[in-house]
């Protein structure tokens, strides 16, 4: 901490922490979760549990004066055995809506995924952190500091040279999005260069991010979060993870689909609804999961491992997932006329992918964020769009 201030401390508490959906109490602060605890006891894999923990979306959201912030964390980092350990997570912070800083957090704990298969992991203890932010203007501004998507963070303490109020109620709808590591952020630069901030940023939206990495795969607890989360918009972007870990056949898929769908509706029976099926990605266009690790040439790629074959026995693939969401939606919406379709091609497609290639054959690169971004904004938020906002 430096002493060169004259400092408020504030204690971090849910009215100035958005895009969360519980918040844990531990013995140093809060740790946010984008699942709440009854969803969270039936986790079955720590994939999902290391996912929904870390804040992909979460923010600080705060008024002040106050021309340095520092906000104390403990960062907990995922590392895996026999690779590099990443950068270290990137707190974004903006001011008045524009990012404005940029920090880190060095230290805290490290989780070692010691089997990429079973993600079975070991961790190790570290200290916490400062992400300090100075020259801010000094003038009454609203701040907004994004948590990093890539590392869970336990709150600690927020220190301003300036008091501290929560950010007024701007009246801005809430947005509620569900899907895989795309959703979730992966090879974004930082947490607002994620798709779902960028496109939230255009469409004037509070988003709550609800992108696990590897797994969007119909759970019913997560359809039981969002039916009981506020929203005024929601999306579901589901297929790659049901294909790449081989999760379902289509006898399977079908019902799971109208059944995460009729649980939602349970809650948000008239809310704005959009179904979006995968982006464009070659190797599981027509070849089913699961989905296998490829280190040729010593880059990580994926590869799918299934029979192209066994698509007449009912395995899953890209093309298959597309057309049975479409039919699906289709079918619904005859009885519920604000539940939509969006083919994920429509959101990075063949131009996209022969102009900038998915680096590891999955995941886009923060160019690939910025396009999916600006093609769903254009889409959802756009005039006659199903998250347009109302004439009059």
């Amino acid at each position: 901490m430096n002493t060169e201030h004259d400092w408020t401390t504030t204690p971090v508490t849910a009215d100035i922490l958005r895009g969360f959906l519980e918040l844990e109490p531990t013995a140093r602060g809060l740790l946010p979760h984008r699942l709440p605890g009854p969803a969270r006891r039936q986790i079955p894999d720590e994939q999902l549990a290391m996912a929904e923990a870390q804040p992909s979306g979460v923010r600080l959201a705060f008024r002040t004066r106050a021309t340095v912030i520092e906000l104390d964390t403990l960062p907990t980092k995922r590392v895996y055995r026999g690779f590099p350990a990443p950068a270290d997570g990137v707190y974004d912070l903006l001011v008045d809506g524009r990012l404005a800083a940029q920090a880190t957090v060095a230290g805290g704990n490290v989780r070692t995924i010691t089997d990429m298969v079973t993600q079975a992991s070991e961790l190790s203890e570290g200290p916490a952190g400062a992400a300090r932010f100075t020259g801010l203007p000094a003038r009454d501004k609203d701040v907004e500091i994004w948590l990093p998507h890539t590392e869970i963070t336990e709150l600690i303490a927020l220190r301003t040279d300036a008091p501290v109020e929560p950010a007024p109620d701007r009246g801005r709808r809430v947005w509620l999005h569900h899907g895989s590591s795309i959703s979730h952020g992966s090879n974004a630069a930082h947490p607002t260069a994620i798709w779902p901030a960028l496109a939230a940023a255009q469409g004037g939206v509070e988003l709550v991010n609800l992108g696990f990495g590897g797994s969007a795969l119909l759970d019913p607890f997560t359809a039981r979060a969002m039916r009981d989360a506020p929203a005024d918009l929601i999306s579901l972007k589901i297929g790659i993870n049901v294909v790449n870990t081989d999760a379902m056949r289509l006898r399977a898929f079908t019902p799971a689909v109208h059944g995460f769908l009729d649980t939602i509706r349970e809650g948000h029976p008239a809310t704005p609804l959009l179904v979006v099926s995968p982006i464009l990605c070659p190797v599981q266009e027509d070849t089913p999961g699961p989905l296998a690790p490829d280190f040729d040439g010593g880059t990580l790629r994926f590869k799918a491992t299934g029979d192209p074959a066994e698509r007449a026995t009912g395995r899953l693939t890209l093309h298959v997932i597309r057309d049975e969401l479409a039919h699906i939606v289709e079918q619904r919406a005859a009885d519920d006329p604000n539940l939509h379709y969006l083919d994920g091609r429509d959101l990075y497609g063949e131009r996209d992918y022969a102009e900038n290639p998915l680096p590891d054959e999955i995941h886009p690169d923060p160019e690939g964020h910025r396009r999916i971004a600006d093609n769903f904004a254009r889409y959802a938020f756009g005039p006659g769009g199903p998250f347009a906002v109302a004439a009059g």
